[in-house]
């Protein structure tokens, strides 16, 4: 995908033109960047595996062991919280060590999570369940930054790009995921899924390996030392606001319906493989458009992305509550998983667009940490509307979000344009 720049000389001299010379020290830091955003999807990939593991046996696990049904969603609410109480600790330990280092770190919680997990299921403890999803929070935590750490080497150009392309390695996790459920969820039997986490361990550390090969340098000293403006004055900006809203938006009604879909359709007399196929699907329409949602951006711009991102997340809840047959649950949550990708691929290049390299790590972890936080209540949510009143009540949950941020988003377009044509 790397366009050849020829280096045009001038005839009397061997001295680049000072165009030509930006337009080489973009290509060199590209080159850098495609790089780092291949390494960063493949390890999309193996923590997307853990992801969609959760999102398909993790209330279902909780409901084998809770005796409350209600707080069968509690484990992926903890899983959230873990990362949003994270997300922070990890950007510093970034800033201070280096990207390369916090993803590691990152592993490590991932590994330890999960063989705690597969304890966990072995002695039916629902609390120690509840712990070993709040410590994969770390892992999430760091690995949210991924497409941060892609972009910080890229060109303005390549940034949404090399984003997009990180999120690609969620579609191999879609393929790659389901399976490893199915085929290891008797690996301990009779104690249903305590192998299939016992193999997320391993799948952990496989990522460690993978991450150890990032190539993103440390911000020299004096940015480090330099810590911009205070915290306070970025987010105040209308921009990081719309930029905020907008993915607490898009991240908080995907895990709404995502996290009722397989208990949902368990109460509908469907199988855990029949949820693992929908899920599937649905992790694949996340991540797929990656491949073109760059292009997009750089070709409509960031709000109309985002804007139609919202738009197909309300085409998702009409759909979903159309009916409760296979084909209704899968359709609504493809298009739940293609509504997420434009929000958020065009929140998190908004966000990219607030801030100076020597402000990154505090504004992204700000960014996390908001939307983390309304994550995690949002899951737990999710679980209490179902148990209490139904899926059509956690569907229609999602338009007044939809339309309240969307409204603002084209407020923020409107004045946007307004400033730019003055």
């Amino acid at each position: 995908m790397c366009a050849c720049c020829p280096l045009v000389k001038f005839t009397g001299g061997s001295l680049l033109s000072g165009v030509t010379a930006s337009v080489v020290s973009d290509q060199i830091d590209d080159t850098k960047s495609r790089r780092n955003a291949r390494i960063l999807a493949i390890a999309q990939m193996l923590y997307g595996c853990h992801a969609v593991v959760i999102i398909t046996c993790s209330g279902v696990v909780g409901l084998m062991l809770a005796e409350n049904k209600s707080l069968a969603t509690l484990p992926i609410s903890m899983f959230v919280l873990g990362t949003a109480i994270l997300t922070v600790p990890a950007s510093l330990l970034m800033r201070r060590l280096g990207r390369r280092f916090g993803f590691m770190v990152g592993g490590a919680f991932g590994a330890t999570s999960m063989a705690l997990a597969s304890i966990s299921i072995w002695f039916a403890s629902f609390p120690m369940f509840c712990l070993s999803l709040m410590l994969l929070g770390g892992y999430q935590a760091s690995s949210m930054y991924y497409r941060f750490a892609a972009a910080d080497v890229a060109s303005e150009r390549f940034k949404p790009k090399a984003i997009s392309w990180v999120l690609v390695g969620g579609v191999a996790a879609a393929m790659i995921a389901p399976q490893l459920l199915i085929h290891t969820r008797n690996l301990f039997a009779p104690i249903t899924f305590a192998g299939t986490f016992a193999c997320l361990s391993l799948v952990s550390l496989c990522g460690m390996i993978v991450l150890s090969f990032v190539d993103i340098p440390l911000l020299p000293k004096t940015i480090r030392k330099n810590q911009g403006r205070p915290l306070a004055e970025i987010m105040s900006q209308p921009k990081f606001i719309i930029a905020v809203i907008c993915a607490m938006v898009s991240y908080s009604m995907m895990t709404l319906l995502m996290t009722a879909t397989p208990i949902a359709m368990l109460a509908c007399d469907f199988s855990i493989e029949d949820a693992a196929f929908v899920v599937q699907w649905h992790a694949v329409a996340m991540f797929a458009p990656s491949f073109f949602t760059g292009n997009l951006i750089n070709k409509f711009g960031t709000r109309t992305i985002i804007l139609s991102g919202f738009a197909i997340l309300a085409v998702c809840g009409v759909i979903a509550l159309s009916g409760i047959k296979i084909e209704q649950f899968t359709i609504a949550l493809i298009l739940l998983g293609l509504g997420w990708n434009f929000g958020f691929v065009g929140s998190t290049n908004l966000v990219t667009e607030t801030y100076q390299p020597e402000e990154r790590n505090k504004v992204q972890a700000a960014n996390d940490l908001l939307v983390f936080s309304s994550v995690a209540a949002t899951s737990l949510m999710s679980g209490v509307l179902l148990q209490n009143f139904g899926w059509p009540v956690v569907v229609s949950a999602l338009f007044p979000f939809i339309a309240l941020a969307s409204c603002l988003l084209i407020w923020s377009s409107f004045k946007h344009n307004h400033t730019v044509a003055n």
